[in-house]
């Protein structure tokens, strides 16, 4: 099928900027333009200083993000943009690109691999029932890499996190709900809706007052997140090692060729 000529969707409502990834055919999974279209709209709402909140969400009914597009990592083709200040915001033009405004995920299906760095890089999360999250990427031969391997570890009970982690399950949005991962779940007719509402809700309150609020508790400073610069040296680290590897390699074409990966630990 063709791909949409538009990969991410804008639009404002109010002092609301909806942002949505639109690649349903593709299961939402991120490539180059993906990276830039979202980076461009979170600078966008920071910029702006009409827009309050973000909400930030998939197209279809299927899939908020299936993650890095493996598909064409396996063909050879880059899923990072040329530009370097672009590539400074991290996977998606998200995970390393902290801005003052709250950030709402509206996830409107499964949110596998970096679908669920894209949930650990927001502020609050509205989930539909069918939602399904969690960081598969062992089973493909890489890591969470986009800031999941230790976001995870932050935003849920430690010992669960480190199983989630390890084993690469998934977990379902009524346990999202349970574990506080998200903030509500509601049927998919009601996500939007729902998500529109808080947004609503915080837009009308005092926007200074709210950005701060927000920075004070990420602990943003000049557009980064300090305490997380270690995580990330450790992040480049594992990185020149793992995404190297031969099963780095393997993992995406194996997923591509739909069979089981053939380890070999090098």
């Amino acid at each position: 099928m063709e791909e949409p000529q538009t990969p991410v969707l804008v639009e404002r409502q109010e002092h609301i900027l909806i942002v949505t990834i639109n690649r349903p055919d593709a299961r939402n999974a991120v490539n180059a333009a993906v990276h830039t279209g979202l980076g461009k709209a979170l600078e966008l709402a920071e910029n702006d200083p009409d827009i309050r909140v973000v909400v930030l969400t998939g197209a279809g009914d299927k899939a908020f993000c299936a993650g890095t597009d493996l598909k064409a990592m396996a063909r050879g083709e880059s899923n990072w943009p040329e530009d370097r200040e672009q590539r400074s915001w991290g996977w998606a033009g998200v995970v390393r690109h902290p801005i003052g405004k709250p950030i709402i995920a509206a996830v409107n299906g499964f949110a596998l691999g970096g679908g669920t760095e894209l949930t650990l890089a927001c502020d609050l999360v509205i989930a539909a029932d069918h939602a399904e999250f969690g960081l598969p990427e062992v089973k493909r031969g890489i890591f969470a890499a986009a800031g999941g391997a230790f976001r995870l570890v932050q935003q849920l009970p430690p010992k669960l996190a480190m199983e989630l982690l390890l084993t690469g399950d998934s977990f379902t949005a009524a346990r999202a709900l349970e574990l506080g991962f998200a903030n509500h779940v509601v049927p998919l007719a009601d996500l939007m809706p729902t998500a529109l509402k808080m947004a609503r809700k915080i837009a009308a309150n005092a926007p200074l007052a709210v950005q701060a609020s927000k920075r004070i508790a990420k602990a943003i400073v000049e557009g980064k997140i300090a305490s997380d610069a270690d995580f990330w040296a450790a992040n480049k680290r594992e990185g020149s090692i793992v995404m190297r590897s031969a099963d780095a390699r393997e993992g995406p074409r194996a997923f591509a060729e739909k069979r089981r990966p053939s380890w070999q630990g090098q």
